[in-house]
């Protein structure tokens, strides 16, 4: 989603600064080319070297520096940039670029870059609530700038309230959804994950070891393209995106109440959860009581919500299934693409080294009913990317 991207971070001086290296990492783990430019308080606070180790670029830190190839700096870098990201951006540094001044290697740059530009206050609570920095914050919004909120609790100076730099994750979520393309714009998702549980008795109950990464990398990367999300989650362990609709459910019958429910709205719907197949027949409305002989609980059989989908699919929905497989992958994911009735399915083996639950990588084989079309390891964000890209 963001590989091959240009991202410039100007660094103001603000004690929020060492989050700008997290922030970095990311970007860089992406695919990202990351350049830095601080101010020269912001050196007071942190090195320039660490930023050039972390982003593998030069950090510039003079407007007049001298380089052995000629390259104005601050034109070339605004040329190229993607989006501007000014991070920590302080009350001075807002000020500067509210009001069109141009006296360091940040603002000069920063008003010379045509391509989105990013503002991430991080100031005391005094100082975030002044009117005059609220002025300049909506005259930035106004201008077109994109002004990410900031977070409340304990500053470092000791004082509560608002101005606190949001973390470095939240920033990276916010990058990813202004430069991903908006080719679901307009349209509705639909993605069920995480781990179904069936209870035997008020403590005991029948799950898997779903995460919900998978689901939930499906449902942000929907959301960046500009979709309606909605997900209906079972239990998960994975960060929860935002700006998507949740439902919460609990066991499969909860979750194939919630798709039914539900399902018309959609344009397209990916069923990631990892259902339980079975539940037990009868639910003991006590613990029971452990004895010295083996126990064993009768099961029957949840109702299918891939099968109910595909037989009531609505004219141009399209549907995408997983299947989680130990063996012949491709031939048993074929049978239950056809007997399902669905578009596309998603199939991983379990026995794959870095793919199945709890990973933070998939490696997938995308089925159609005309092709199959084998992927190589990815990040689940990527799987998810390719995925809709896929069914799209």
């Amino acid at each position: 989603m963001l590989k091959g991207k240009c991202i410039v971070i100007g660094i103001s001086a603000s004690v929020a600064v060492y989050k700008i290296c997290e922030l970095i990492r990311l970007l860089v783990k992406a695919g990202c080319e990351v350049h830095t430019i601080m101010t020269k308080n912001a050196c007071e606070l942190i090195k320039p070297y660490l930023m050039e180790e972390l982003s593998q670029n030069r950090c510039i830190t003079d407007t007049f520096e001298r380089t052995p190839v000629f390259d104005v700096k601050h034109i070339s870098l605004a040329n190229k940039a993607d989006m501007f990201i000014t991070a920590p951006a302080t009350a001075n540094v807002i000020g500067k670029i509210a009001n069109g001044i141009a006296d360091d290697m940040l603002t000069t740059t920063i008003m010379a870059v045509k391509a989105k530009k990013m503002i991430v206050p991080a100031m005391n609570v005094n100082m975030y609530e002044n009117p005059i920095l609220q002025q300049n914050l909506k005259k930035l919004e106004d201008l077109g700038y994109i002004v990410l909120p900031t977070g409340s609790g304990e500053l470092a100076c000791g004082d509560v309230g608002k101005g606190r730099m949001i973390e470095p994750y939240e920033i990276f979520d916010y990058i990813k959804k202004e430069l991903c393309e908006k080719t679901l714009y307009g349209k509705k998702v639909l993605v069920t994950c995480g781990a179904t549980a069936e209870a035997i008795d008020p403590v005991r109950f029948i799950t898997n070891h779903s995460s919900g990464k998978m689901g939930f990398a499906i449902a942000e990367t929907a959301l960046n393209m500009g979709a309606e999300v909605t997900v209906i989650k079972a239990q998960t362990t994975a960060k929860q995106p935002l700006g998507v609709n949740i439902i919460n459910v609990r066991s499969a019958e909860d979750m194939f109440n919630a798709v039914k429910d539900n399902y018309k709205d959609f344009d397209y719907i990916f069923k990631a959860a990892a259902v339980a197949d079975y539940t037990p027949t009868d639910y003991a409305e006590n613990k029971i009581k452990k004895s010295d002989g083996n126990m064993s609980i009768s099961l029957k059989r949840t109702r299918d919500i891939l099968k109910f989908l595909g037989e009531n699919k609505v004219e141009g929905q399209k549907i995408c299934g997983f299947s989680m497989e130990t063996e012949n992958l491709i031939e048993n994911s074929r049978k239950k693409l056809i007997s399902k009735n669905i578009d596309m399915i998603a199939a991983n083996s379990i026995t794959e080294k870095g793919s199945g639950f709890g990973t933070d990588t998939n490696k997938i084989t995308v089925i159609t009913k005309d092709s199959i079309k084998e992927l190589p390891l990815m990040s689940k964000e990527e799987c998810a990317e390719a995925l809709i890209k896929e069914i799209i």
